[in-house]
């Protein structure tokens, strides 16, 4: 996906999230989700955690920071986990907690995904990242935009 995609609804949010799990490189890949409030990023991480076999509700980690999920995809077992780094205002909280989820899902072999990654210091050289932007801000209804950027 090199070229905006527009993605008409919450569905097709969570397709492209189910369609990028083949598209990222494997083991532990990183996935930042850049984008304001409502955009979509955590519809795009439960389209995500389904291409992944991963059967338990998904839900913003906005309170808890982060959420670990298993599951069972077509190539064996499978790791999902989310981070929201939305709360963390000083880039040296949000840095820490990220070196700290990123070392756990590096021993998973999970998929990072990562909202709210503008709250980093520094964003990690080796990540993939989506931008989701409301395609009409003053509607919602009218979908929106995602722009992916490989490492």
């Amino acid at each position: 996906m090199r070229d905006p995609v527009l993605l008409r609804d919450l569905a097709a949010t969570r397709a492209l999230g189910r369609a990028l799990v083949r598209q990222l490189a494997a083991p532990a890949p990183i996935l930042l989700l850049q984008g304001e409030l409502g955009a979509g990023k955590t519809s795009l991480v439960q389209g995500l955690a389904e291409g992944l076999g991963i059967s338990e509700p998904i839900t913003s980690p906005s309170f808890a920071l982060a959420q670990h999920y298993a599951g069972q995809g077509e190539a064996g077992a499978t790791a999902l986990v989310h981070l929201d780094l939305y709360r963390l205002e000083p880039p040296a909280a949000a840095d820490e907690l990220f070196a700290q989820e990123e070392e756990e899902a590096r021993s998973l072999g999970a998929l990072l995904a990562v909202e709210w990654p503008e709250r980093l210091s520094q964003l990690p050289a080796e990540a993939w990242r989506l931008h989701l932007e409301l395609a009409d801000p003053a509607d919602p209804e009218q979908g929106r935009i995602a722009r992916l950027i490989a490492p």
